[in-house]
């Protein structure tokens, strides 16, 4: 639910040999835990640049088996291409995505690498954030020079690689891999035709700004520092890098942009602060594009960010804070927008994964009541508890719409977000519980002719049966967190929705005590006897503290409605 993403952009220097990258790419998709997601070969550059994100260990798998395949097909000796070179793969940034910090994401590049450098005879050079030194952590400054320079440059004591041999491959060359941010490369059409006016926004907004002048902002004379160099204002938007020019297919003019940090500018703030310049200058904005890729983060900060300018409660579902952000920036404009095509996790997810929650209601309770032993109390029980709590978050978004408590939307949307985030996390072990049923059933299938076979077998049935009680138990353990949540709305919530606050809280207690007694039941049949009491103990506790909380709410409920 959880999991640990990071894409991978590694360019090989190759653009025209189709087959040489497909045997390149044929060793990415070899490995289990990643997904290819672009390929997109340059003939004039002599390059392609591949995209693929996956589970960190899975990345830095692929990574390697490409390295060395791309090592063994291209020979550099004989590469041209307009495009700077240094290597085979000139360069392999890994980009943290979804659960996993930039400085966790550095230490997998810096396996990566480490790796190469003592499995093949390719220097390698760490750079941007898996660089501790920041003389050299530039790709633009290792690469000086290119391929035909690097034969005496990699001789200086400073320009040793971090990994592999002080000697050059002519074959292969060398290679830099590091971590660096995700870039979101974003265009904004305006309503003219004008490139100066594009660039005149674009400069309002980049970072690096335009040059100071003296008098007319755009012809006088610059501005210069004691040394000479021209003096710059910058833009309102940091970590953006940004151009105006002519879109012959779309016959305006165009603001290209690179958000090399969305953390530092997201892109709905860019947006803003695009249509601000634009307001200022006669245009407008009729519509948005990206190229390329971007993390489901960003779409859904950009979806709270919009909902709140309107007044509204942000705690919706992922579905309703990425239509806002689709709606609000124009990103369907030019064309359809498909998230599922556009959104990094989305790619990478695996409908297989969310079989039961992805039915409808009358399927899913069809699927239930068919000879099948899963899905069964357990799944049912997360649901119920997700209904639950999505009541709750119903009531607090009803709150945070009625007319009157406006004052009051900060505090009901902040309860509706942790409602969603309870929701999700339930709907999440609907499928887990099956899942985790399903395992032991493998388990029970496995191979019991020999000795060693009889062993692995009752390892993994007993392994398997640990984790069926543990899924229970946090259905127990999410479902009590709706708790106060429910207490609020019970408290403040809107009085119309008390009703409905008691019916979730019902669903949330049914949740706990039929998780409950899945545990009970699971734990049966585990040889590990203090593992079973520990856990049905605590299992005991949440199901008493449970029936007393959550009876308090529904107890208060039925006083307020006779």
């Amino acid at each position: 639910m959880n999991q640990q993403l990071i894409e991978c952009v590694p360019n090989f220097s190759e653009g025209r040999d189709l087959g040489i990258i497909k045997q390149i790419t044929n060793e990415i998709e070899s490995v289990e835990g990643v997904k290819l997601l672009d390929v997109d070969p340059g003939a004039a550059t002599n390059r392609t640049v591949v995209t693929f994100v996956g589970t960190p260990q899975a990345v830095v798998d692929a990574a390697f088996k490409a390295i060395v395949k791309a090592g063994e097909l291209i020979d550099m000796s004989k590469h041209s291409g307009e495009h700077a070179r240094m290597g085979a793969t000139d360069v392999c940034p890994f980009i943290p995505v979804a659960n996993i910090t930039m400085e966790e994401t550095a230490k997998w590049a810096t396996t990566l690498a480490q790796k190469v450098g003592e499995s093949t005879t390719i220097p390698v050079y760490l750079y941007g954030e898996s660089q501790p030194n920041k003389n050299r952590n530039v790709l633009s400054i290792i690469r000086a020079g290119e391929y035909e320079g690097f034969f005496e440059k990699i001789k200086k004591p400073e320009w040793k690689p971090d990994f592999g041999p002080q000697e050059y491959n002519a074959k292969s060359g060398a290679t830099t891999i590091g971590a660096r941010d995700f870039l979101i490369a974003y265009n904004i059409n305006l309503n003219t035709k004008s490139t100066r006016i594009a660039n005149r926004v674009a400069f309002d907004v980049r970072e690096n700004g335009r040059v100071k002048r003296i008098g007319n902002p755009y012809t006088g004379k610059i501005v210069t520092d004691e040394n000479g160099q021209s003096v710059r204002l910058p833009g309102t938007c940091k970590a953006v890098q940004a151009v105006g020019w002519y879109i012959d297919e779309y016959k305006v003019a165009q603001v290209s942009a690179n958000l090399t940090n969305y953390r530092i500018t997201p892109i709905h703030t860019f947006f803003d602060e695009v249509q601000k310049s634009c307001l200022t200058r006669g245009v407008r904005i009729t519509g948005s594009e990206l190229v390329g890729l971007i993390p489901l983060k960003a779409m859904l900060d950009a979806g709270k960010h919009y909902l709140k300018k309107q007044g509204r409660s942000t705690g919706v579902s992922e579905e309703e804070l990425i239509h806002i952000a689709i709606k609000s920036m124009g990103l369907d404009e030019l064309g359809p927008f498909d998230p599922n095509k556009k959104i990094i996790e989305y790619q990478l997810k695996n409908e297989s994964d969310e079989h039961l929650i992805n039915l409808t209601a009358k399927n899913l309770a069809q699927e239930t009541a068919s000879e099948s032993m899963a899905p069964g109390g357990g799944s049912i029980s997360a649901y119920v508890g997700s209904l639950g709590i999505s009541l709750g978050t119903m009531v607090a978004n009803l709150s945070a719409n009625k007319p009157g408590w406006e004052e009051k939307l900060d505090t009901f949307s902040d309860w509706a977000e942790i409602g969603q985030s309870i929701q999700k996390e339930l709907l999440f072990l609907v499928d887990e519980d099956t899942r985790s049923f399903n395992q032991i059933i493998d388990a029970i299938r496995m191979a019991k002719d020999t000795e060693q076979e009889k062993k692995l077998r009752s390892e993994a049935i007993q392994n398997a049966s640990k984790y069926a009680a543990e899924v229970p138990f946090k259905v127990m353990e999410t479902s009590y967190k709706s708790l106060e949540l429910l207490r609020a709305m019970l408290k403040i919530g809107n009085p119309a929705s008390m009703s409905d606050t008691g019916v979730g809280a019902l669903c949330c207690l049914t949740a706990i005590e039929g998780a409950y007694m899945n545990v009970r039941i699971n734990t049966k049949d585990i040889n590990d006897k203090s593992f079973a009491e520990n856990l049905n103990q605590e299992a005991i506790k949440l199901m008493s503290d449970a029936k007393k909380n959550l009876g308090f709410i529904i107890d208060k409920v039925h006083e307020a409605i006779q």
